[in-house]
């Protein structure tokens, strides 16, 4: 872990910004890296991390709360293809997806090695036990500190009150949600200053994934841009609205932002953007001269 990396810092990070949001253009191993970062810090603040591409993108733009939620967020990673295809229009021609499961599982990998903990909190009780079992057996080094499955309802007051002081008196290192996007990054947001832990995690269907109850999709298809097509195949009733309604919604919205600013950023977008791309750029354009 690189604790004292003057450059670990998510302002040191490129992003690009899409429909009103800020995406920051990471991978999965630097994610991991500030979350490490984060845990050693230990100095009693929670870090939100949003993990999601064109729907979290999509309900940003319809909702000005959300955006601002999500805009606050420590990190905003790319899970999916839409916001790495786009900052690659940009000139950010290295961007890569970073998906909330390889996130986690690239987390459990470390955890295993230095005794980290994890507390999972969402979807159902039997996708929990599954995932319980699957993480105890394979990362045995690193520590499940508590799973909770809300009930789908609203809950009261005191029933939220009662599921923070367990969370908080398990004392994880890391809080991950399952509670679908945009509510678990809401559900965070809200609590971020109730939450005595170093990052909380919207991970959507990762839980599922990481449990093995839901296929993944080939590797080469998830890099090929096609995971949602892979997706929607196995779950329709669940992801028919938002592959089918959302998707070609927010094809039109970024398809007017590019008509509207030109699909290349100019140089002074890019220095804001991303300082080491910018810089590199100067110098290809002095070499030319």
């Amino acid at each position: 872990m690189n604790t004292h990396e003057p450059q670990l810092s998510p302002s040191a990070e490129p992003f690009v910004h899409v429909l009103g949001s800020r995406v920051h253009l990471i991978s999965v191993e630097r994610t991991v890296d500030h979350i490490e970062h984060w845990i050693g810090m230990r100095d009693q603040r929670c870090r939100q991390v949003i993990v999601t591409g064109f729907h979290g993108l999509l309900e940003a733009h319809k909702s000005s709360r959300i955006r601002s939620i999500l805009n606050e967020a420590e990190l905003w990673v790319p899970d999916g293809i839409a916001p790495v295809w786009l900052a690659r229009m940009r000139g950010h021609r290295n961007a890569v997806r970073a998906p909330g499961a390889e996130i986690m599982l690239e987390f459990l990998r470390r955890a295993a090695q230095r005794n980290l903990s994890s507390f999972f909190y969402g979807d159902t009780e039997q996708t929990l036990a599954a995932l319980c079992e699957s993480v105890a057996r394979h990362y045995p080094g690193h520590r499940i500190v508590g799973s909770y499955s809300p009930p789908f309802r609203p809950l009261a007051p005191s029933e939220d009150a009662a599921i923070l002081d367990r969370i908080n008196a398990a004392r994880p290192d890391v809080l991950w949600v399952a509670l679908g996007m945009p509510k678990q990054d809401i559900w965070i947001h809200d609590r971020l200053k109730k939450l005595n832990i170093s990052a909380a995690i919207g991970v959507g269907a990762a839980f599922a994934f990481v449990a093995g109850t839901v296929p993944r999709c080939p590797e080469w298809m998830g890099r090929a841009g096609f995971e949602w097509v892979f997706r929607f195949l196995k779950e329709p009733k669940k992801l028919w609205r938002r592959d089918l309604l959302d998707g070609p919604q927010f094809l039109f919205h970024a398809g007017l932002e590019i008509i509207r600013s030109g699909p290349q950023m100019t140089q002074r977008q890019l220095l804001q953007s991303d300082p080491r791309g910018a810089n590199l750029h100067t110098l290809e354009n002095r070499s030319v001269k």
